[in-house]
């Protein structure tokens, strides 16, 4: 269930649109996984282009030597490092050029064969690049039939390549992941087409959350009044609440509610596109783009951190493997020491709410008794913890080996796995389960924006603390401020506080 399915249990959604002030935001991973995907995109054509290259090497000394000469025709090219120069260019030159065709965009182009189209264009105009560079520095070592063997090479592995990416995309967006969130600005017949265009084509990669009312234009209500979200006042609040990635104008405003709506969007860090030819002033060097089948313009389009959260992604993915191999002795002797304990299963397996409201299947080892859940109505007066939390310091619930277990933490260990299947990361807010994020505020949610982790702000400076202003607190400081330096300092806070055995 997402958390905007919780929201819609609660009175939320009734809270004035006053209240919350601008702030600039980082949104640490907000956008990561789609960024990294990009990321890998480009990854991807560069191997592409590294395989055309030795399928030309190849075709060259079939056609030109009849194989007999391919060892010496290979090393005169990688053992010269001015060589390898171009064909670095090359991948360069066609990265720039499909950056600037959309081919990198986290959501694919209308339509594959569009794709395709532009994939071929990008590799040709690469290609000319390559041969200006060769013609400007003389180079005449390099031959020019290898050359056009390399252009000829890499437009069908770049193309075959995009062909299988495209679908692995959508049997993502089938399952509904790395989708983008979608409002519409606008009540008409427009934005009603463009609503169900959206709704009905997953492939599209998008989900749509709903629709805004256009100032100005209350009358023209041709949507169902159950997806009108209200107006652009709350944009705030809808971005929090449903974690909103794109705004598409559907019913143009006047132009100084498009700025201030642009200004906004820059603060909160989402996109806004338009019908093209509503905002002509706005969007004279937009280049036109296509949502479907419908023809749009970028009003604005935030900036992510790409590397930074593409080299977070990668830090998870090794500290994870590392960790597991090192402590898997460690691992199967808490899972014997667990069985002789006590009944029940070695490993508790907890729903909890990921980024932007994904449940996933939390792991730790079992530290309490089998009927724990059960006995919680009981012990709810020990709490000592405030508002939504809740904590017993020697909570009778706990096993003998679970005390000693949680004192080092090492019952989370088994959420290394959650890490290595993208549903946590090493550092981050730690995942509530579902009843706590019914009783969140509208505020609360921000800490919704990343990846849950396995340690945080929260345990290295208030573990201790009752405080749930302070869990939140610190929670959303993480959030707004987050980099790749931040993380690695929180790990070696980290390595000192489970040293230390302050955890309960």
């Amino acid at each position: 269930m997402a958390t905007s399915e919780y929201v819609r249990k609660t009175n939320t959604a009734d809270q004035p649109a006053t209240g919350f002030p601008a702030r600039r935001r980082s949104r640490a991973g907000v956008v990561g996984p789609q960024m990294v995907t990009s990321l890998l995109m480009m990854m991807n054509d560069a191997f592409a282009i590294l395989l055309a290259f030795g399928s030309a090497l190849i075709l060259r000394s079939a056609i030109a030597d009849k194989g007999s000469q391919f060892t010496a025709v290979f090393h005169s090219l990688t053992s010269a490092p001015v060589n390898l120069i171009y064909l670095v260019w090359f991948i360069l030159a066609y990265a720039l050029v499909a950056r600037r065709y959309g081919l990198y965009s986290p959501v694919p182009l209308s339509t594959g064969a569009h794709e395709v189209r532009l994939t071929v264009q990008a590799c040709l105009n690469a290609g000319l690049l390559l041969c200006g560079g060769l013609y400007m520095t003389n180079n005449f070592m390099i031959s020019r039939g290898l050359v056009l063997l390399l252009i000829l090479s890499a437009i069908i592995t770049l193309s075959i390549s995009r062909v299988v990416w495209r679908l692995a995309r959508y049997r993502q967006f089938e399952r509904g992941l790395e989708t983008r969130n979608v409002v519409i600005l606008g009540t008409n017949h427009l934005s009603y087409a463009l609503g169900q265009h959206i709704a009905k084509d997953y492939r599209l990669g998008y989900k749509l959350r709903g629709f805004l009312i256009s100032p100005g234009c209350i009358s023209s209500l041709e949507v169902p009044e159950h997806q009108v979200l209200g107006g652009v006042d709350r944009i705030r609040q809808l971005t929090r609440l449903h974690f909103i990635d794109e705004i598409v104008i559907a019913e143009p405003c006047a132009i100084e509610q498009a700025i201030r709506l642009v200004e906004e969007a820059r603060d909160l860090e989402i996109d806004i596109r338009s019908i093209s030819g509503y905002y002509g002033e706005l969007t004279a060097n937009a280049p036109l783009e296509y949502l479907g089948v419908f023809p749009v313009v970028s009003l604005h389009r935030r900036d992510p951190r790409t590397i930074a959260l593409f080299l977070k992604r990668v830090v998870d993915i090794v500290l994870s493997l590392l960790a597991l191999t090192a402590v898997f002795p460690l691992m199967a002797a808490i899972a014997l020491l667990i069985r002789l304990d006590s009944k029940g299963p070695i490993f508790f397996v907890s729903e909890r709410i990921g980024k932007r409201g994904r449940v996933f299947p939390c792991f730790k080892f079992r530290t309490m008794v089998k009927n724990a859940e059960q006995l919680k109505q009981n012990i709810a007066a020990m709490n000592e913890r405030d508002n939504i939390l809740f904590k017993v310091s020697n909570d009778p619930r706990i096993t003998r080996i679970g005390r000693f277990l949680r004192k080092y933490s090492l019952d989370e260990l088994p959420q290394f796995f959650n890490v290595l299947r993208g549903e946590m990361s090493i550092v981050g807010p730690r995942p509530p389960i579902a009843s706590e994020v019914e009783k969140y505020e509208l505020e609360h949610f921000r800490r919704l924006e990343v990846l849950p982790g396995l340690t945080g702000l929260w345990q290295i400076q208030a573990r201790q603390d009752a405080s749930f202003a302070k869990y939140i607190a610190l929670d959303t400081a993480y959030v707004e401020n987050w980099s790749f330096w931040l993380d690695l300092k929180i790990l070696l806070r980290t390595a000192e506080v489970v040293v230390r055995g302050t955890g309960t």
